[in-house]
């Protein structure tokens, strides 16, 4: 049996079928104005190949396909469905809480196209909530005061190591590996209830 044809690229994406695009993404996933502004861009690219597959392309038909997907974009940041600040809040607290360092949750939400001052914003310096991200991360990982049993020198070493990996500091580390198991887990504990 021969492999189907691959369906036609069709015309190229308007305004009206971006935005839909847009809203079906947004139903599934959180996203900054920068991320929707990708996955638009991806869609166009992939009619564009798809379309090239045919025929000759016009690359101004691309050109204006994507200053739509960015008027699309604009007019849902505008509505309050694309909402930078939230993402950023909600996603910073998600991934403290999960155990990640504030240097991960920063480059994160870099990654994900949210500006160094929101960043800043939303990752206050605050020591004691780091700390409880670090001990998070080692009960994950069964390191420091949830380790199940003795560690010498060496093991100490390779521990405090993992942790300065993720992002953890040297101070933060040590507090988190040489800390109690009971107060480590009471620290974890209300880190996870949104303390």
């Amino acid at each position: 049996m021969p492999p189907p044809k691959p369906r036609p690229a069709g015309p190229p994406p308007d305004r009206r079928r971006l935005h839909e695009a847009a809203l079906r993404h947004l139903t599934r996933y959180a996203a900054t104005e920068t991320g929707l502004t990708r996955v638009l861009d991806r869609r166009i690219d992939r009619w564009a190949r798809l379309a090239a597959t045919e025929g000759e392309v016009d690359p101004s038909s691309i050109r204006t396909a994507k200053n739509v997907a960015r008027e699309v974009t604009a007019a849902l940041v505008e509505a309050g469905a694309v909402n930078d600040a939230a993402f950023a809040e909600a996603r910073a607290r998600r991934l403290t809480r999960a155990g990640r360092s504030s240097r991960a949750v920063g480059a994160h939400l870099a990654a994900q196209g949210v500006d160094g001052e929101l960043t800043h914003a939303v990752l206050p310096d605050d020591p004691e909530r780091e700390l409880a991200a670090a001990l998070v991360y080692a009960r994950k990982r069964r390191l420091g005061p949830f380790r199940q049993d003795e560690a010498d020198a060496d093991r100490r070493r390779r521990e405090m190591g993992a942790m300065a990996r993720a992002g953890f500091g040297h101070g933060t580390v040590e507090r988190a590996i040489d800390m109690g198991s009971d107060e480590a887990l009471t620290r974890v504990l209300a880190l996870k209830a949104g303390g």
